[in-house]
């Protein structure tokens, strides 16, 4: 049995939604409490920022590609999914860690993985 959330798109979500797993491996959801404008705003700028710095990168330009790295960093902070963590309950940040290797350990053993 695979947790999952509607809008996620179909990936498995920790059971408290701070993550998504990918690989075996925690991602940092958006903030959950950013307003559904907010958020496609600055989607679309995360999205844009990316194209951005393959263009700089593919051209060479190292100045516009770092340019368009903060441009990515700025907008994922925003987001929720970088920086300061968006929940208050006092607990770390797990992101980027392999899900069997933290608290949420024992639920992921019990999920089935996507990939299979």
């Amino acid at each position: 049995m695979t947790e999952r959330d509607d809008d996620s798109d179909g990936l498995i979500v920790t059971p408290d939604g701070r993550y998504i797993v990918v690989r075996g491996r925690l991602w940092r959801r958006t903030d959950p409490r950013l307003d559904p404008e907010r958020r496609a705003e600055l989607v679309s700028e995360l999205m844009s920022a990316r194209r951005a710095k393959k263009e700089a990168r593919a051209a060479g330009d190292r100045d516009r590609a770092e340019a368009a790295r903060r441009r990515v960093d700025a907008a994922k902070v925003a987001l929720g999914e970088r920086g300061p963590v968006w929940w208050d309950d006092g607990a770390p940040d797990e992101t980027r860690r392999m899900a069997e290797n933290t608290r949420y350990a024992e639920w992921f053993a019990s999920v089935e993985d996507p990939g299979d």
